[in-house]
């Protein structure tokens, strides 16, 4: 038989050891705002398990009151850092009404009325319905799969309330022996250790899914132009190929929009290239404006921008670059002072079935149409014709560069 001493023990050195890991990872990746939860929560169990080690040596059950108050309120401080991790909000209120009614109940079964079964049976449930609750958000499918961290942690946390069960019904009806403040039987043992081991594979589930977090940032951070925001080129190359894809199958056109800034060189060149990096994003916000939802703006170089139109016409497209560049007119009227105006010139292509899953042909066709509207004298947007003009294979990234064009 193991003595409870020897019990706290081990949930002591279990705690503080997730707890330093959860510190590390908190200062290592400061936007996970689930880490702080699930650090506190960690050392807050290694505390209130040293509290509940007094009762040896104190002639009081207060510490055991507290240290199970306290063991309850790091379990409410797990599933808080569930919430957080999935950006629900979290509720101190029902938290500390958990641990106030349940530190009641085992008061009151203690000083009261004296029952064992009961007490274990409070600290139970106090602890699987917190868990209970956070069952669907992590077990919850997104973008049609579950992340793998989460799902170890749903099954593990479906195993920790069946533990507690199983606890609390060995208690009530005496099965394995009786349970003492000292010692307690084999089989009330086994699974408070069983639960210690749970606790640590339910961190190690927490670990998984913040791996998977922080991994699906960094992919997504390789898909974003760092000074703008928006997608740059090798997102949209990857958009393009698949809308071409689609199309070719379903023979619905749609529409790209290739955008270069007008006299972007000499802007650098006058105002110093922090202006110039500010013209870039005050662009980007106002073309955003102009897009509707499932439309994609791209970076794709210097002053060069693309836009991709899904399920679009050419005569739609061109609506949409009027409206670009009505935007740029307006906010080039309004500035005063210091303030550096920006034109743009656009090129539209509309996919077509002679193009095919090429996406090369279509942007082909919008560079020569961007050319035609800065020939034309820039500030203004050309169309191509129906069908392409014949390309070479690497087209694109050998296009007229932009300071040649402004």
């Amino acid at each position: 038989m193991l003595s409870v001493p020897t019990i706290w023990v081990v949930f002591i050195a279990n705690f503080l050891a997730l707890g330093l890991v959860w510190t590390y990872v908190m200062r290592s990746y400061p936007t996970l705002v689930a880490a702080p939860y699930w650090a506190a929560a960690s050392y807050f169990a290694a505390l209130f398990s040293a509290l509940s080690m007094l009762r040896g040596h104190v002639d009081s059950m207060l510490p055991l009151v507290i240290g199970g108050g306290g063991l309850i309120f790091s379990i409410c401080l797990c599933t808080m850092g569930i919430r957080r991790f999935y950006e629900r909000p979290v509720s101190w209120r029902t938290t500390f009404l958990t641990v106030a009614l349940s530190v009641a109940g085992l008061a009151y079964f203690v000083y009261v009325r004296d029952d064992m079964p009961m007490r274990i049976f409070i600290y139970s449930a106090a602890q699987a319905l917190p868990i209970a609750m956070t069952l669907k958000m992590v077990l919850s499918r997104k973008a049609g799969r579950i992340n793998s961290g989460a799902q170890l942690a749903g099954i593990v946390s479906v195993l920790i309330i069946c533990v507690s069960v199983i606890r609390s019904v060995c208690a009530f009806f005496d099965i394995g022996g009786g349970v003492s403040y000292i010692n307690f039987n084999g089989l009330q043992a086994a699974l408070i250790l069983g639960l210690v081991f749970l606790s640590m594979t339910w961190n190690f589930g927490f670990l998984l899914m913040a791996i998977d977090r922080l991994r699906n940032e960094v992919a997504d951070l390789a898909l974003v132009d760092d000074l703008t925001g928006v997608a740059n080129r090798r997102q949209l190359l990857s958009r393009l190929e698949d809308a071409c894809a689609m199309s070719e199958r379903s023979g619905e056109p749609f529409v790209i929009l290739m955008m270069d800034l007008d006299g972007f060189k000499q802007i650098n060149d006058t105002h110093g290239h922090a202006a110039g990096d500010a013209c870039l994003r005050h662009f980007t916000l106002m073309a955003q404006m102009q897009l509707r939802p499932g439309d994609l703006l791209a970076r794709t170089g210097g002053d060069e921008f693309c836009i991709l139109l899904p399920a679009t016409t050419l005569q739609q497209g061109a609506q949409i670059a009027q409206r670009v560049l009505n935007a740029c007119r307006e906010d080039a009227a309004g500035c005063a002072g210091a303030d550096v105006p920006i034109s743009a010139s656009i090129g539209l292509a509309q996919w077509t079935q002679e193009m095919g899953a090429c996406s090369e042909h279509l942007l082909a066709a919008a560079d020569h149409a961007l050319y035609a509207a800065k020939n034309d004298g820039k500030n203004r947007f050309a169309s191509c014709g129906d069908i392409a003009p014949p390309i070479a294979p690497q087209s694109w990234p050998q296009q007229i560069p932009s300071d040649q064009r402004a």
